[in-house]
C-alpha cells in the first residue's frame, strides 16, 4: 500500500518516496487527488498507468519496473515517484486503469442484468489485459481502487433495491466476482498453453495433447468424461460456457435468496 516503508534491495520502491515519513500513511488516491505542486506537468498518474498497461499487455506484468517505465514515458527514473511510491502503487493504478472499461449499468437495469453484465464486462477486461491474472492473489481479490470499488458499488446497490440484508447482498456479488476470477484465471492459462505449444486454436491443442488424453480414456476409467469428448457441442465455445455456468450461479442466487 501507499506510503508503507519496506526493506529492499532493488530499485522498485524509495524510502523516502511520496506519501512515506513517520506521520500517518496517506493512501494512494488521495495523494493523487492532492498532488504537491509541481513547476510543470511532464506526467500524470493517467499517463503512468497508460503507458504501464501497455507494456504489461504487450510483454506480461514482469516486464513493468519503475525504470522500464521511466524508460518508456521519457523521464529521468526517479520522476515517477512523484506519484507512485514504488511497484505495488504502480499496480494499483494499472488495475484501476482497466477496470475503468468496464461498462455501467443502466438505470433501473435490474439486479440480475447488473450483475450478468458486469461479469461479462469483467471476463472481456481480462483477457484483453491477460496480466490480471498474474497479480498476486490477495491484490487480485480485495485491490481497493475507485474503479474497483466502483463495480462492487453497482452491483451492491441493485441489489439494495431488493428486501435482501447487506451481508446477503454481499455475498451475492461475491460470489458472482469469485467465479468470474476463477473462470477467467483457467481461460488465460489455455490461451498461454497454446501460446507456449504453438498451437492455432483450442482444436489443434487439443491435437498436441491427444497421447496422453487417448491412453487415459483407453483405462475405461473415465465414462463420464469419455462420452463428453464424444458427444459434446460446444468445447471450443469458452463465451458460451462461461454464460451458461453464470446463469446456473445467478438462477442458484435468486432461488436461494428469495429475489
Amino acid at each position: 500500500m501507499a506510503g508503507q516503508q519496506k526493506k529492499s534491495s532493488s530499485a522498485e520502491a524509495r524510502p523516502d518516496a511520496a506519501g512515506a515519513g513517520d506521520g500517518p500513511r496517506v493512501s494512494l488516491w488521495e495523494r493523487l487527488e492532492n498532488p504537491p505542486p509541481a513547476p510543470r506537468a511532464v506526467l500524470s498518474p493517467d499517463r503512468i498507468a497508460e503507458v504501464a498497461v501497455g507494456v504489461a499487455d504487450a510483454e506480461g506484468i514482469e516486464a513493468v519496473t519503475m525504470r522500464r517505465l521511466a524508460t518508456e514515458l521519457g523521464v529521468a527514473p526517479m520522476a515517477a515517484y512523484r506519484y507512485v511510491s514504488g511497484k505495488d502503487d504502480l499496480l494499483e493504478l494499472m488495475v484501476d486503469r482497466v477496470y475503468g472499461e468496464l461498462t455501467a449499468p443502466e438505470a433501473g437495469a435490474g439486479w440480475r442484468a447488473t450483475l450478468r453484465g458486469l461479469a461479462t464486462d469483467t471476463r472481456d477486461v481480462v483477457l484483453r489485459h491477460p496480466w490480471l491474472v498474474q497479480l498476486p492473489s490477495a491484490r487480485a481479490a480485495i485491490s481497493l481502487t475507485p474503479n474497483r470499488l466502483a463495480a462492487v458499488e453497482w452491483g451492491m446497490a441493485a441489489l439494495a433495491e431488493l428486501d435482501l440484508s447487506p451481508d446477503d447482498a454481499m455475498v451475492a456479488v461475491d460470489a458472482v466476482g469469485a467465479y468470474v476470477q476463477g473462470r477467467t484465471a483457467a481461460e488465460v492459462a489455455t490461451l498461454r498453453l497454446m501460446e507456449v505449444r504453438g498451437a492455432a486454436d483450442v482444436h489443434a491443442l487439443r491435437t498436441q495433447l491427444a497421447p496422453e488424453m487417448t491412453y487415459l480414456m483407453k483405462t475405461g476409467r473415465y465414462p463420464a468424461f469419455h462420452d463428453y469428448l464424444g458427444t459434446a457441442r460446444h468445447k471450443d465455445d469458452p463465451r458460451r460456457q462461461f454464460e451458461t455456468a453464470l446463469d446456473c450461479i445467478l438462477d442458484g442466487l435468486a432461488a436461494r435468496l428469495g429475489i
